[in-house]
């Protein structure tokens, strides 16, 4: 079935103004950014006000919008300080203000007119009652529980106005907590992630023990299969967006504004790929081979569904609590001349050695080292001093800061 009458927007994040302008250049329909207070990953740069002016201005020229994301929980000290940072959001042309608590919501109306308000996770919005209540504050947009089925979106879309966006994750990773409101971490840590400064402590392995026997720790054993517990897995809905289209979400959000410009660069273009197919596809749909290859090229843990299929039976991880990182960054390309690649070294590599090609809006493509130059035109064996410029011979132009990588 062809769902070019559809729309599903492909919303991507970005910690800084170098993985704001990756996403945008990597298929990007809307990122999420956040300024120096207000938003839940203290771990990224963010924006101060000259990078949030520039994001904005660099994503409408490319006809992406922008949301902000003021989501955490003020405390008493913090709110006073929210008005003037949104009125500067309104003066900016930010698109829309990412919010949860109900103080900050009342103040998004006030002070950020023309933005729109859209009601984060964090809010954990479980049904249509609270998604229409907050229609009726003025929400244009909810952001869903990551707990829910993609029948009970169904039922959520089937009972809220048309007007009403539905956003849910299709990427990335799992909070164990209760949409991401976690006390494990003030706990265990005395930081916040309901301000933003999660430690992910649900990410870390554990041992028991005994009191009076202190020293001796004991594996915990969930499962036959190992002794981890509160590891959760990625998230990869890659292969289930017509699902996701079918049950009613407009917005498909990518988790991870704390991560990397590769991984940005990477999901941005997997899922412009995923996306763009589905919404031509006339028939029944598959996910493009390459695209799920491309997911598999960044670091990750093991992929589940989350709870989109129901109560997930492998949603953690129990073998080790680790990432899988099958590739690296070999060099990234700073143009063409007299038909070689430029680019500059990331990791050492031999001449010989298979690279491959992330490129915005293309399908990755291998590129041959066989012969390699340094930036003085000699023919070397291989390429070792970081940031030093190599040659590759190439067939066409490659555009400026696309990235080649190698398997490890």
């Amino acid at each position: 079935m062809k769902h070019s009458n559809k729309k599903l927007e492909l919303l991507c994040p970005a910690g800084d103004i170098v993985r704001l302008k990756t996403a945008v250049d990597f298929g990007a329909d809307a990122v999420y950014i956040a300024g120096e207070e207000f938003g839940m990953r203290t771990a990224s740069a963010n924006f101060n006000r000259e990078d949030l002016k520039e994001g904005v201005e660099y994503a409408h020229t490319h006809g992406v919008k922008v949301h902000v994301t003021c989501n955490t929980i003020p405390h008493e000290d913090e709110i006073v300080r929210l008005p003037e940072f949104l009125t500067y959001l309104n003066e900016i042309g930010v698109d829309a203000v990412i919010a949860s608590d109900l103080g900050t919501i009342g103040m998004v109306k006030e002070y950020a007119p023309n933005c729109e308000l859209h009601v984060s996770v964090q809010s954990g919005i479980v049904n249509s009652a609270t998604a229409n209540a907050f229609y009726n504050m003025g929400a244009k947009r909810v952001v869903l529980a990551r707990e829910l089925s993609l029948e009970e979106i169904a039922k959520i879309r089937a009972n809220t106005p048309p007007e009403l966006e539905i956003e849910a994750f299709a990427h990335g990773a799992m909070c164990v907590s209760f949409s991401a409101r976690c006390l494990l971490s003030s706990y265990m840590t005395g930081r916040d992630a309901n301000r933003g400064d999660c430690a992910q402590p649900c990410r870390w392995s554990y041992s028991l023990m005994e009191e009076k026997r202190p020293g001796q720790y004991f594996d915990i054993t969930e499962t036959e299969k190992g002794t981890y517990i509160l590891n959760a897995n990625d998230m990869c809905m890659a292969p289930h967006l017509d699902k996701m289209l079918a049950a009613g979400v407009s917005s498909i959000k990518i988790e991870g504004r704390a991560k990397t410009e590769y991984y940005v660069a990477v999901t941005a273009n997997a899922y412009r790929g995923a996306v763009d197919s589905l919404l031509n596809c006339d028939g029944e749909w598959t996910l493009p081979n390459w695209v799920s290859e491309e997911l598999n090229k960044m670091s990750h843990r093991t992929y589940s569904t989350g709870f989109y299929f129901g109560r997930p039976e492998n949603a953690q991880t129990y073998e080790n609590a680790g990432y899988i990182r099958d590739y690296a960054i070999a060099a990234i390309v700073d143009g063409y001349e007299d038909g070689c690649i430029v680019a500059t070294l990331k990791n050492k590599f031999l001449s010989g050695t298979m690279l491959d090609c992330l490129e915005a809006g293309s399908i990755p493509f291998n590129i041959d080292t066989t012969v390699l130059y340094d930036e003085k035109g000699k023919q070397i064996e291989s390429a070792y001093q970081p940031m030093s410029k190599i040659k590759i011979p190439f067939n066409r132009e490659v555009k400026v800061g696309s990235m080649l990588r190698m398997k490890v």
